[in-house]
């Protein structure tokens, strides 16, 4: 081959090299754009479909969401609704770990409770904290039935609460005896500021209310209230009213 057609074949093998080279960078450029083009939506549909998911879920979701949970030895209490009274929420870590007596000065006499701090630690520690902070100063028990009386809602509605919510604690075997006190609830695990007295047996009630202490003292005052009446009766307001004016917590 003469050197003239030569240089001509290099030049051409040269350009065809050139060519098949940006012709590959092209292919490949054009790949990732398509690959992250599809990352991206994937990303887009998956962030709104999530976001819709955790917004709009309901109680039928296959998968629900993973309730928070305590850590060891301390207690959870979740912010649920708007205060009554406000007084801030309990410390995570309980105060008492044995029996305590929580001092009930009432309109209708004295009370005395003893609060199992052992079987109970979270529900006594919300109580105690309630009631060192004067949340149940000057509230009434709103409601008694042919069973219980029901306390711990400032606004004496029933729909009051302290802002937060807990976990039922005691429940396993749990009897409502006489005596009995115990959390009242809207649901599993929606324990706030209300509680009941047991004031007389009530065999069929499900073991599904916080049993965290019972009546040491004064249950035949309740007894006399619930002698007295509800409007309307069987279950009601209360027709002898009944003020909690202080609660007074002694370590035993």
């Amino acid at each position: 081959m003469a050197g003239k057609d030569r240089k001509k074949e290099l030049a051409r093998q040269r350009y065809e090299r050139q060519q098949a080279r940006r012709e590959a960078e092209q292919a490949a450029a054009r790949r990732k754009s398509v690959v992250g083009g599809a990352v991206a939506t994937a990303v887009v549909i998956l962030g709104v479909a999530g976001g819709a998911w955790f917004f709009t879920r309901d109680d039928s979701s296959d998968e629900p969401l993973a309730a928070p949970t305590a850590n060891p030895g301390e207690c959870l209490y979740t912010p649920k609704g708007e205060a009554s009274k406000d007084v801030g929420t309990p410390p995570v870590v309980p105060a008492y770990e044995g029996p305590v007596d929580a001092v009930v000065n009432t309109s209708a006499g004295e009370l005395t409770f003893t609060l199992d701090g052992e079987k109970a630690p979270c529900t006594v520690n919300s109580f105690t904290y309630l009631a060192e902070e004067g949340y149940f100063d000057g509230t009434s028990c709103h409601r008694l039935t042919d069973k219980v009386l029901q306390c711990g809602d400032p606004d004496a509605t029933g729909m009051g609460g302290p802002g937060y919510e807990f976990a039922n604690e005691n429940t396993e075997g749990a009897q409502y005896k006489k005596g009995v006190l115990a959390m009242a609830n809207a649901g599993a695990d929606t324990n706030g500021s209300q509680f009941f007295i047991v004031y007389e047996d009530w065999d069929d009630l499900p073991p599904d209310y916080t049993v965290f202490g019972t009546v040491a003292k004064g249950i035949g005052e309740v007894e006399k209230i619930a002698k007295a009446g509800s409007e309307p009766a069987g279950d009601g307001k209360p027709k002898t009213k009944v003020e909690i004016k202080s609660i007074s917590i002694e370590q035993n």
